[in-house]
């Protein structure tokens, strides 16, 4: 079973992938945002590719819980992979996730280009790793 995770921002769209147990996630490419047909595109031969079962896509939301204008664009780009090829789509809440992968790279002395070039897919990796985690906390 393997799960997509995304971290959609206004220009990138950070990718993660489960290994097929369902266990860890790792960061696989960047997507460049074109536009929401060609982004859906993107999203949907990555989805063929490693044969996903299910997409965990990164919600942001305001401090006090509150969608605002960019998890509404979250939404949106959601809707819009559902109408095009139907997945199952998990929206999990992203606060803090892209912090975290900042902090991580600067401990492991990352340069501020090499960051900017992998904070996005390192994100979506937080993101699908905390979704994983939770569904095993679950079955146990």
């Amino acid at each position: 079973m393997r799960i997509l995770g995304l971290d959609v921002g206004s220009k990138t769209i950070g990718v993660a992938i489960s290994d097929p147990l369902g266990w860890t996630a790792q960061g696989i490419t960047t997507i460049k945002r074109q536009s929401f047909t060609k982004d859906v595109e993107a999203i949907k031969k990555i989805y063929d590719e490693y044969g996903v079962d299910k997409i965990v896509v990164g919600l942001p939301k305001n401090m006090n819980g509150t969608i605002g204008e960019t998890g509404e664009m979250v939404q949106d780009l959601c809707q819009r992979i559902k109408n095009e090829f139907s997945p199952e789509i998990v929206l999990w809440d992203e606060r803090l996730t892209t912090v975290a992968a900042e902090r991580a790279m600067l401990e492991a002395d990352l340069s501020r280009k090499k960051r900017k070039k992998i904070v996005d897919k390192i994100a979506a990796t937080y993101i699908l790793q905390g979704y994983l985690d939770r569904i095993s906390n679950e079955k146990n």
